[in-house]
């Protein structure tokens, strides 16, 4: 069977995607047994004349994708103990999917809730404010992705990339994922997959325990032995009796999150190799949606996705950017810790909420911290973040000043065209109280810059929501070519709370890399 690509295949808007079946089968002056699209973008430099540009695929016959095949551990190279996963964002999930392919079965642990329970403890939150430190936006199954726009792009070229789309298909994300140039799944189908996610490996003969922290790890020569895993138990009365457990393991994959503060800590003092590492902060930026539509796309928007954005601007001497864009979503109250505020993103698969928002942070390094200690980052973060608490009155509510009144170092006295969204309510406050001066310097030149590029992006009316704190880990947890520790032997630092990964795609490719690199470890051990 001969398979024919089509590359560069454009059609108007509003136009059927019929036509592209049409196309294909007058190529093949017949039938087609096979068709599919690989690829879809759209183009609108021309707001005069915007088209969507396919890659297309198909063929006379049909075609059957050959299913990959999985070396498995025989029954006598199985681990003496079990491979213990920590944490069931998409690092830990893809890597406890992986491990089951190679015949291992995993013991999955998260500190949060699973996925129903989960949403019901954050509800609670953002209505009395009674913040769960083990439940809640960063924490719980799926980590903090699940409570996001579910974006799959990524700036990283890994092999991994498209096996992850694929996989996130087959647990129930729409299908277009593996076409669509900017994918994403949307945080209403992500909470469907992670639980579906749960249940396979629970049949597949993993093990999956919620309420379950990894307190601490022992090691012997050198390699790790045990876990210590505290049970986190609420009982009626609402205070929480913690349960200690030491398990046997043969090995640990850290798939954390980069919230798991403590778990760092812990980290730390065991003697595992940890350093700084740089990130970002800021605010989160609301419009109206239809205002950034319309300065997309032209009176076009109206018949088209809803539109987002990406800019960057060098304008000062602190680069600043947006980052995590929600189209038509809600800005999130994505605090951990008892007495800070922290900001997060998030849309649903229709993206059809009133505003846009996305993160407008500015760099930050090791010259901003406090000390070299490695976990300086922290410290800086948890300082905003107590700042931003402060700012909003002390009750979770999240400190907000209008664009026009930022730039003029003015308090906001009333909201204009836009409204928040954040659940938790908001307190009109001068940033200048949260975040770090020249963090501020950068943020007021770069909107400044970014309304050059992206037309109203400088609106009056647009709300800066602080603090935008957790864009990526403040640590690496250093590793091995053999992705282990370079301290610690069997302790597999994995995704973006151990530093390698930024965002949903990258963490779950991390995850399915460090699984085969267990695998590997243990075949070379029966060798």
């Amino acid at each position: 069977m001969r398979l024919i690509t089509l590359s560069d295949v454009k059609l108007p808007i509003g136009r059927s995607e019929k036509e592209l079946v049409t196309l294909a089968e007058k190529k093949l002056g017949g039938k087609a047994g096979h068709f599919a699209i690989k690829k879809k973008s759209l183009d609108a430099r021309d707001k005069n004349n915007i088209r969507f540009i396919y890659t297309i695929e198909f063929s006379k016959s049909a075609y059957q994708k050959e299913e990959q095949n999985f070396e498995k551990l025989k029954s006598e190279e199985q681990p003496h103990a079990p491979v213990l996963v920590t944490g069931s964002g998409p690092a830990g999930l893809f890597c406890a999917i992986r491990l089951l392919d190679h015949g291992i079965k995993p013991i999955l642990i998260e500190r949060g809730a699973p996925v129903e329970e989960r949403e019901q403890k954050m509800r609670c939150f953002f209505d009395t404010q009674k913040l769960d430190v083990n439940t809640n936006v960063q924490f719980g199954e799926g980590g903090a992705g699940t409570f996001s726009d579910g974006k799959l792009n990524t700036q990283t070229h890994s092999g991994l990339n498209r096996e992850v789309l694929e996989i996130f298909t087959r647990f129930g994300a729409p299908e277009e994922i593996l076409w669509l140039n900017k994918p994403h799944i949307g945080s209403d189908n992500l909470k469907k997959v992670v639980k579906n996610m749960r249940e396979y490996i629970l049949a597949q003969g993993g093990k999956v325990f919620f309420h379950t922290k990894l307190e601490n790890i022992r090691t012997r020569n050198g390699e790790i032995k045990e876990a210590v895993l505290k049970r986190l138990q609420t009982q009626g009365s609402g205070q929480v009796c913690d349960e200690t457990e030491i398990l046997p393991v043969s090995a640990i994959v850290l798939a954390v999150g980069h919230s798991a503060r403590d778990t760092f800590e812990m980290l730390l003092e065991s003697g595992v190799e940890i350093r700084q590492k740089d990130f970002a902060v800021g605010v989160r930026i609301e419009h109206l949606q239809s205002k950034i539509g319309l300065a997309q796309y032209g009176q076009a928007y109206t018949k088209l996705p809803a539109a987002d954005y990406k800019l960057v601007s060098h304008a000062s001497d602190r680069a600043a950017f947006t980052f995590c864009m929600c189209p038509g979503g809600y800005v999130m109250p994505a605090t951990s810790e008892e007495g800070g505020v922290v900001t997060n993103g998030m849309s649903n698969f229709a993206r059809d909420g009133i505003n846009a928002n996305s993160a407008l942070i500015a760099q930050v390094n090791r010259a901003d911290f406090e000390d070299d200690s490695p976990l300086a980052g922290v410290r800086f973060q948890q300082k905003i973040e107590r700042a931003a608490y402060l700012a909003g009155g002390s009750s979770y509510a999240a400190p907000v000043q209008l664009v026009g009144d930022f730039l003029q170092d003015k308090v906001s006295q009333r909201f204009g065209d836009v409204s928040p969204t954040y659940a938790a309510g908001t307190q009109f406050a001068d940033l200048r109280a949260v975040l770090p001066t020249p963090v501020i310097d950068a943020l007021k030149t770069s909107i400044v810059d970014m309304d050059r590029k992206l037309k109203g992006f400088a609106s009056p009316d647009a709300i800066l929501t602080a603090a935008e704190t957790r864009t990526s880990s403040p640590v690496r947890i250093e590793r091995d070519e053999t992705l282990q520790s370079v301290s610690v032997k069997k302790l597999y630092p994995c995704g973006e709370g151990a530093g390698y990964a930024g965002g949903i795609t990258s963490s779950a490719a991390d995850g399915l890399r460090v699984a085969n690199a267990v695998f590997v470890s243990f075949k070379q051990k029966n060798m």
